[in-house]
């Protein structure tokens, strides 16, 4: 069984599972109703406008 010669410092280590921290924007889609951006598979918040029908009352 292969075995390490050296011990991997913290700072080696720390870099390597630091390299998934970043973020990113959420998704965007376009409303088909108001043409506005929105999160997909979610109630259009401008509108409330759902998978063609009328799901929440924007007032």
């Amino acid at each position: 069984m292969a075995v390490p010669k050296k011990k991997t410092s913290k700072a080696k280590t720390r870099s390597r599972r630091a390299s998934n921290w970043t973020l990113s924007a959420p998704a965007r889609s376009v409303c088909p109703q108001c043409h506005q951006a929105k999160v997909p598979h979610v109630v259009c918040p401008t509108c409330g406008w759902y998978k063609g029908r009328q799901a929440l009352d924007v007032g």
